[in-house]
């Protein structure tokens, strides 16, 4: 079974296929600019486009900026607002004639962390921080995803946390290095204050930089940066696609994210429709 992965950001949309057993792309990735709007109808269309790219998969997992339940996408904090309550999943099926797993942007980054990368083989509670055109936050207590979290929205200094210390922001303002790692780690204080986390995984386009800021947070908790750099998102989503195809994934619950464990499905919230079921 080939599996195709495709990301959903804020800035770009990009896909490939993925070996679901190594977490590795098959193929060079390709991209194409998020529309704007990113209303639903073009943003369709974009990831199309991608899928266009590849030949022979059966099945595809799509991340989407948001909190995603039962495949509907319930926020679009940055999307066109089109894309509350969408069927998204039926949506990207029927465009696709395959079947597609759709769940949070955040939540694929970090299951493929927690599988393959940087979380893999940690105990405790971990948090996987995206920063990209938003704050992307994810969960794993033991392995085991609590989904949908959206701690990027979390209020800092009377405004919403993305819009003090995402990537977005720091290219907007031109931020130093020293000014972006002191807006990071006051978020990521507060976060420590709240869930006292054992780790922090830093992901999104900036995680390949981190030698810029990272010796300059000031934070408790261990910070590492996503060893997936910007295709965590691309490999969560293609094994959440491949586990929720075969039968696994569809608990509606948080699930184990070992993907390496026989039976054990990399993603929670994360809905497959098919392109022939009932509209």
């Amino acid at each position: 079974m080939t599996i195709l992965g495709i990301d959903i950001g804020g800035s770009g949309v990009k896909g490939a296929p993925v070996d679901t057993a190594r977490g590795e792309l098959l193929d060079e990735r390709f991209r194409v600019p998020t529309p704007q709007p990113a209303d639903v109808d073009s943003v369709v269309d974009a990831v199309a486009e991608v899928a266009a790219k590849f030949d022979g998969f059966d099945s595809v997992g799509v991340t989407f900026p948001g909190v995603v339940v039962d495949g509907v996408t319930r926020t679009a904090a940055n999307v066109h607002k089109s894309w509350i309550d969408a069927p998204a999943a039926r949506l990207f099926s029927e465009r696709l004639g395959k079947p597609v797993t759709v769940l949070n942007d955040a939540d694929a980054a970090g299951a493929a962390e927690v599988a393959f990368g940087a979380g893999h083989d940690q105990s405790g509670l971990i948090m996987m921080v995206t920063l990209g055109t938003g704050i992307g936050t994810a969960l794993f207590l033991d392995g085991v995803l609590l989904p949908n979290t959206e701690l990027g929205h979390l209020e800092i200094d009377g405004k919403d946390a993305e819009l003090i210390a995402s990537d977005r922001v720091r290219e907007a303002k031109d931020l130093s290095w020293e000014e972006f790692a002191s807006r990071v780690s006051k978020y990521l204080r507060h976060v420590e204050m709240l869930l006292s986390p054992r780790l922090f995984i830093i992901g999104g386009g900036v995680s390949k930089k981190s030698d810029k800021y990272f010796p300059l947070l000031e934070v408790n908790t261990p910070v590492v940066a996503a060893t997936l750099l910007n295709n965590a998102g691309i490999i969560g989503a293609a094994v959440s696609a491949q586990q929720a195809t075969t039968g696994h994934g569809q608990h509606p619950g948080s699930i184990p994210v070992d993907a390496t464990a026989p039976g054990s499905p990399v993603a929670a919230a994360a809905h497959t429709v098919n392109s022939g079921e009932a509209r």
